[in-house]
């Protein structure tokens, strides 16, 4: 069957029609939704976050990871013949568009930069919490570097997914996504522990839950689709 497989305790699987991954997979993206649409339209009351705090690192670091989400679901969405797949990256990229605009609106209000020239320095603000990133001899990371703790692809692994086609095109884009998922799940975990806007933790708390899900369904879908390793 292609059912999809989501595990009731360790070891021990049960399976659900691939229609209900969509339909989860959706119902996580709407909850993301739901958080950014609450707090902005209230809002909540506080000190506005400044320059090097870990608030405005996660919203400028969260906007680069999405931007290279949002391509690369846009990439398989043109390519891929799968409604199952399709329908995942259409969420991913119209979820993550969403949230890129948020976070863009967020350092807008805190009248802060929407670059900066060292990525992921925030998290490095709680070595204890486990969430220390950067070169081990203090010095900002290289572009590479940074792609690489964050999870994102290369410049030839995206240009391999945009020239693949058929079966090969899915399972990259799935591999790929899976990582890029895993890499973003430790900044939100940061930002959870850091941040001083209630907002920001709200959506990073939500994004977790939502990215850990979508992990689950892709790694169902690499079943399905006999993906190799």
């Amino acid at each position: 069957m292609t059912d999809s497989t989501v595990g009731d305790e360790p070891g021990v699987g049960r399976t659900l029609p691939p229609w209900w991954v969509v339909v989860l997979v959706g119902l996580a993206i709407a909850a993301v939704a739901f958080a950014i649409g609450r707090f902005s339209t209230f809002g909540i009351a506080g000190s506005t976050p400044g320059e090097g705090s870990a608030d405005a690192g996660f919203a400028r670091d969260m906007q680069m990871h999405h931007a290279q989400a949002v391509d690369m679901a846009m990439t398989i969405y043109a390519e891929t013949e799968d409604d199952e797949l399709r329908a995942l990256a259409y969420d991913i990229a119209t979820g993550q568009s969403s949230q890129r605009g948020e976070m863009l609106d967020w350092l807008v209000r805190w009248g802060l930069p929407q670059y900066d020239d060292q990525p992921m320095a925030w998290m490095a603000a709680s070595d204890s919490a486990g969430h220390a990133h950067g070169g081990s001899d203090g010095e900002p990371l290289s572009d590479e570097e940074v792609r690489e703790q964050m999870g994102m692809a290369s410049d030839a692994e995206l240009t391999a997914l945009k020239t693949a086609t058929g079966q090969e095109a899915d399972c990259s884009f799935l591999t790929l996504m899976i990582r890029h998922h895993r890499g973003a799940i430790p900044m939100a975990e940061a930002a959870v522990d850091l941040a001083s806007d209630e907002r920001v933790r709200t959506v990073a708390e939500t994004m977790i839950k939502g990215q850990t899900f979508e992990i689950q369904a892709m790694t169902s879908m690499q079943e399905r689709l006999g993906c190799g390793g």
